[in-house]
């Protein structure tokens, strides 16, 4: 079964922390062993897993992602958004994570985030839940 997180987001550019969304899904699965596939349907979205506990982090991350690809730089895409896709591109709209005892397998400091880039908007990401058939 596959279960839709939605996401709302309230600027051009930001991190969402969706770790205990995601948790929540896997929980409902009642899967205890096995992995949770993310994929963000948006062409101008991502998802990434980095540190969840200094927001600074996330900043530091749109900071960069935001000089490498200016929203303003000279693009030939004509709705204005092309760095939003080149930033989607660069972070990825699908992630595997591993579930083990019922929970999701991360590090001590690390979290799920959808990346927006192209906002503010209505997003969503769908989640499936795998069993280890071992």
């Amino acid at each position: 079964m596959i279960r839709t997180i939605e996401v709302v987001t309230r600027k051009r550019q930001e991190f969402v922390d969706i770790t205990g969304a995601v948790q929540a899904a896997v929980g409902e699965s009642g899967v205890a062993e096995g992995v949770a596939y993310l994929y963000c349907p948006h062409t101008t979205a991502g998802i990434c897993v980095n540190e969840n506990y200094d927001p600074t982090v996330a900043e530091d991350i749109l900071h960069k992602l935001e000089e490498l690809v200016p929203v303003g730089g000279p693009y030939r895409h004509a709705e204005g958004n092309a760095a939003a896709h080149i930033k989607s591109s660069l972070m990825g709209v699908a992630h595997p994570l591993l579930v083990s005892g019922g929970k999701l397998v991360l590090g001590t400091w690390q979290g799920v985030f959808f990346c927006e880039f192209d906002g503010p908007r209505r997003r969503k990401v769908l989640v499936q839940v795998l069993a280890d058939k071992g």
